[in-house]
């Protein structure tokens, strides 16, 4: 890996998980601590984290916390909102769905209003927070290690709430989807929490802009075949397209 293709990467994980510790990031990548130090150097002169004794944290992340907002880009909003009303027509009174973290599904549960008896689990404090008051929805949240940039819970102990619970649905969130790669994220721990929702879940529904295919983030969940539908925007192209049909993934398109 390229030293520009490593500190994207470091920063992308900063992004997820708030912060991280020197000798983690040295493991993770297989660099010397001198390495990323130098790495973590490079980005804080272009302002984009704060150094820290043995570490760094991604800049501005009190505020935003304080903000109960959610880390995101302000590219590919339109599709964003445009997909989470199409995934409104896969979702009935009397579900028990999950809700993943991430902008993508927060728009989703923005759009939740007048269902009955649904059940939503997430791990996502925003997401708990917008449905919480919602008539006719119960809301129900996992344990786990908090991470600021997601407003989010993950971690085994997130992983382990979805240990014998069963639902209709899930509304899954990626940071890059690819054939070699699968499905990938910026943060390794999150992955088992993914996967245990994955497990719980009749069919897994990945929300998805056009923009997260053929991108590859850090830590790769699996095979594109632990999905079964993606739901994304109009943007998707006909070889990306017949990629995910090869394997057996049901495409819908957001208008």
């Amino acid at each position: 890996m390229l030293p520009n293709q490593r500190r994207e990467k470091i920063l992308d994980l900063l992004k997820e998980d708030g912060s991280a510790k020197v000798a983690d990031l040295a493991i993770l990548f297989k660099v010397t601590e001198v390495t990323i130090r130098q790495d973590l150097e490079k980005l804080e002169k272009e302002d984009l984290i704060i150094r820290e004794h043995g570490g760094a944290y991604l800049k501005n992340i009190e505020a935003q916390v304080r903000e109960f907002a959610v880390a995101h880009s302000d590219l590919q909003v339109e599709q964003k909102e445009k997909i989470a009303q199409k995934c409104l027509q896969y979702i009935s009174s009397g579900d028990t769905i999950i809700l993943d973290s991430g902008s993508t599904v927060t728009e989703i549960a923005k759009k939740l209003h007048g269902f009955r008896d649904l059940t939503v689990l997430t791990n996502a404090l925003n997401i708990a927070m917008l449905l919480g008051t919602e008539p006719g929805i119960d809301v129900v949240m996992t344990g786990g290690e908090f991470k600021p940039p997601t407003l989010s819970l993950t971690g085994q102990k997130a992983a382990d709430f979805f240990k014998g619970i069963y639902v209709q649905k899930l509304f899954l969130a990626t940071a890059g989807i690819s054939l070699r790669a699968g499905l990938t994220y910026p943060s390794i721990s999150d992955l088992v929490v993914k996967k245990a929702m994955i497990d719980a879940a009749e069919t897994t529904y990945l929300v998805a802009d056009s923009s997260k295919f053929g991108k590859s983030a850090f830590a790769s969940l699996g095979a594109l075949s632990l999905i079964d539908y993606i739901i994304t925007d109009s943007g998707i192209t006909d070889a990306d397209r017949q990629i995910f049909e090869q394997n057996d993934i049901q495409i819908i398109v957001a208008d």
